[in-house]
């Protein structure tokens, strides 16, 4: 029986990228958000589009899967999950902007209920260090009440935002591991 080990050492024994490729990375991140951040608007849009491709992709692999293995069963909803994805890609496709609004709002109520969720969890856990799950989910809710409570106005801005802000925190994250003295010593 083979194990798995998650800890760092399981990966120490493996050479770490070149320092310039590390930079490089942050560097491109870094721009590729504050330019997503320099027009939150179209980025958001942006995004409806390539989650519609994505569903689209999906699907189509989703009816051929179901296709191929008819004999394994469930071939029915396997068939019709990959229409689902379709009509779902194609609708994203037709309206991005409308499109946005529901994925943003969908997204709110996604952090809404998860937070309620996580903060009853850190309650109940309270004694395992609870609080931490407490404010977890207290920022999920708050987050989930600014986007549902400005909408439809957030659906215009909130994805691109968030993805901007994710690239220019991934870019700090690997300009920051490149500067470590440790990841230098290394090369």
């Amino acid at each position: 029986m083979a194990t798995y080990e998650n800890s760092p050492t399981m990966l120490r024994g493996l050479p770490g990228p070149p320092l310039w490729v590390c930079v490089l990375l942050g560097l491109v991140m870094i721009a590729a958000g504050l330019l997503v951040l320099g027009d939150v608007v179209l980025f958001t849009v942006i995004s409806a589009i390539f989650i519609g491709w994505t569903a689209i992709v999906a699907g189509g692999f989703e009816i051929l899967h179901a296709f191929w293995t008819k004999g394994w069963g469930g071939f029915v909803w396997q068939l019709l999950l990959g229409v689902l994805y379709l009509a779902c890609g194609i609708v994203l496709l037709s309206q991005p902007v409308a499109s946005a609004l529901l994925l943003t709002y969908a997204l709110g109520l996604m952090l809404l209920v998860s937070g309620i969720v996580r903060m009853l969890v850190g309650i109940g856990h309270w004694q395992q260090s609870g609080w931490i799950m407490l404010a977890s989910g207290l920022f999920g809710v708050l987050a989930g009440l600014i986007i549902l409570t400005g909408f439809p106005a957030t659906g215009l801005w909130v994805l691109g935002l968030l993805l901007g802000i994710d690239l220019l925190s991934h870019g700090i994250g690997w300009l920051t591991y490149a500067l470590q003295p440790a990841a230098r010593a290394a090369q």
